[in-house]
């Protein structure tokens, strides 16, 4: 599976070997993601969320399939609407078990 147009990543580790920031860029898409952890107490974010771009993606879907009176609804929209919601939910349901552990916002495993 591969982008539609050509996507130039650059994932960046901090000192330590852990993932802190970076970038996409691509035909109409310029991502700055978060650097690092918000940490504890909670900082500001200074770039994007995965969780950013998977609601993105689930609210253009859900636009159209119900653009023009669902003109261009489709079974594949609703599924691939699905499976976006499926992996928000695992996105939380780690934050949930992180937080449970007292690790969120921090780089422990």
């Amino acid at each position: 599976m591969s982008a539609r147009n050509k996507l130039e990543t650059n994932n960046v580790l901090d000192e330590n070997g852990n993932p802190s920031g970076g970038s996409v860029d691509g035909l109409g898409l310029h991502i700055e993601w978060q650097s690092g952890p918000l940490g504890r107490p909670e900082a500001e974010p200074d770039g994007a969320f995965i969780d950013d771009l998977l609601e993105a993606v689930r609210q253009r879907l859900g636009f159209y399939q119900k653009a023009v009176n669902g003109k261009f609804a489709c079974r594949e929209n609703a599924l691939a609407i699905t499976k976006v919601e499926e992996a928000m939910h695992w996105l939380q349901a780690r934050r949930d078990a992180r937080e449970a552990r007292g690790v969120q916002g921090t780089h422990t495993p």
